[in-house]
């Protein structure tokens, strides 16, 4: 039932962003072509994981095809307003079909599997490929596809080195050296919580997040009853951790990947003089989150009590 009033509401908002004159709306436009649809794309995206409407890899899918509609939505703003409200005219029922479809995959649990999946997944089809063919977008295509496969490339490589050496430390007993070496130290839980935190960060300098994850977090979670700290909130100290140390300077994952999508005459030094004010956001974040851990444990608390 809320696939009827859901479309008209999606259908009168592109209307509206048709026919009214941006020139004396111009911060809605700002809003209406920047804010609102990264805002719409990713709570459609994280929404769809959090609850259970989707599983993580049918939500990047989502996720993926939304970059791509956006792609070719901005491209419509950049051209004259005449053209853009033509083309939009046209487009408008079709980007409601789109979302239409999105949430009738999402809501419309009642029918059958196969018919979601069958009505979904035709639905965005047709609307790529007339998105494609209309905009003549073969050319934008063909180029975003060759840098994603590049990054992606360069990327999939570090995992392949990073992995190799996560399991010749986990082969050569690793693991179990570090757990009896944090017993004997007989800490409190302020000193583990620090120490543990301290050893995440320096880790995220060579390792990626699944070598750290996948090794020293079994390291770390049979430690943390002894310890009497929540799980749930040791996870999102980590999570702020890890992030916070792919940005900081010598190593700088994040700052790799920057650089291998960025113009020549970017360099690293200005990737690391840019990454500063956010980890800076960052250890913040992390020191009111465990001065006041209902920061991060409301939510989970209300949704899975």
């Amino acid at each position: 039932w809320l696939l009827n009033p859901l479309g008209v509401g999606l259908f009168a908002l592109f209307a509206f962003y048709v026919l009214f004159d941006f020139e004396r709306l111009e911060v809605f436009k700002m809003l209406l072509t920047s804010f609102f649809p990264l805002a719409i794309l990713i709570l459609a995206v994280l929404g769809s994981i959090v609850f259970g409407f989707a599983t993580p890899t049918e939500a990047a899918a989502v996720g993926g095809f939304g970059g791509f509609a956006l792609a070719a939505f901005y491209l419509l703003v950049g051209q004259e307003a005449e053209r853009r409200r033509k083309v939009m005219k046209t487009w408008a029922p079709l980007w409601g079909l789109f979302f239409a479809s999105v949430f009738w995959y999402a809501f419309m649990d009642s029918l059958p599997p196969a018919w979601l999946g069958v009505v979904s997944i035709a639905a965005l089809g047709v609307w790529a490929v007339i998105a494609v063919m209309q905009l003549r977008l073969f050319g934008v295509v063909k180029e975003s596809v060759y840098l994603t496969a590049k990054t992606s490339a360069m990327v999939c490589w570090l995992f392949v080195g990073s992995s190799i050496f996560s399991a010749a430390f986990a082969l050569l007993g690793g693991q179990e050296l570090v757990e009896q070496w944090v017993l004997g130290l007989d800490l409190t839980p302020i000193q583990f919580m620090l120490l543990s935190q301290v050893v995440i960060f320096l880790l995220g300098w060579p390792l990626e997040w699944t070598e750290i994850i996948i090794i020293f977090m079994p390291i770390f979670i049979p430690l943390l009853d002894h310890f009497n700290i929540d799980p749930l909130f040791f996870g999102l100290l980590v999570a702020l951790n890890l992030q916070t140390a792919f940005l900081s300077p010598p190593v700088a994952m994040s700052a790799f990947y920057l650089k291998g999508v960025a113009p020549p005459h970017v360099t690293l030094n200005q990737i690391f003089l840019g990454m500063m004010p956010f980890m800076g956001i960052q250890i913040f974040a992390m020191f009111l989150l465990y001065m006041f851990p209902a920061i991060g444990l409301w939510l989970p608390k209300v949704l899975y009590g």
